[in-house]
């Protein structure tokens, strides 16, 4: 069951998927219109799971899931990763590397490799004052208070000597 994503409890479960590049505005109605109908028939044991999403900065689909009305399980989690797993083919994208480094420079989102970000702290390029997307946020108040924080508050500040 498709639902606003502003009207899910903070609570809700989340999974944040970033692109490895800026999606077009194309990409993203076309995106969006998916990642709706595939929320809208979501299930966990026969039983719609009241989820909704989010795509922000052209890079990063967010999804929630309510579950304190139905939790997902381990087949409802496998399907969502299927889903993600043909947009990347659909669409030329990787969304589900967890070696890379989201940040922001100034109002641009950039987008390095883990190594790369680690040589870039090393050679003073990046700073703990650095905003960075941590995408091991857990639930949507998470999201909100700590996704876009400076790299000190993050774990990203293992770099930062």
């Amino acid at each position: 069951m498709l639902v606003e994503f502003d009207k899910l409890p903070e609570t809700s479960r989340i999974w944040i998927y970033q692109a490895n590049r800026s999606l077009t505005e194309e990409e993203i109605a076309e995106i969006e219109t998916k990642v709706a109908n595939f929320l809208k028939d979501w299930t966990a044991h026969g039983s719609g799971l009241h989820a909704g999403f989010e795509i922000k900065y052209k890079r990063f689909i967010i999804i929630a899931l309510n579950q304190e009305m139905q939790a997902a399980t381990g087949c409802s989690i496998d399907a969502s990763v299927h889903f993600i797993q043909q947009l990347e083919q659909e669409y030329h994208i990787d969304l589900l590397d967890k070696m890379n480094v989201t940040y922001k420079q100034g109002e641009f989102i950039a987008y390095k490799a883990l190594a790369d970000f680690r040589k870039m702290a090393k050679a003073k390029s990046v700073s703990k004052n650095t905003i960075v997307f941590n995408n091991l946020v857990n639930t949507i108040a998470e999201y909100r208070e700590f996704w876009e924080v400076p790299a000190e508050e993050s774990w990203h500040s293992r770099f930062l000597n």
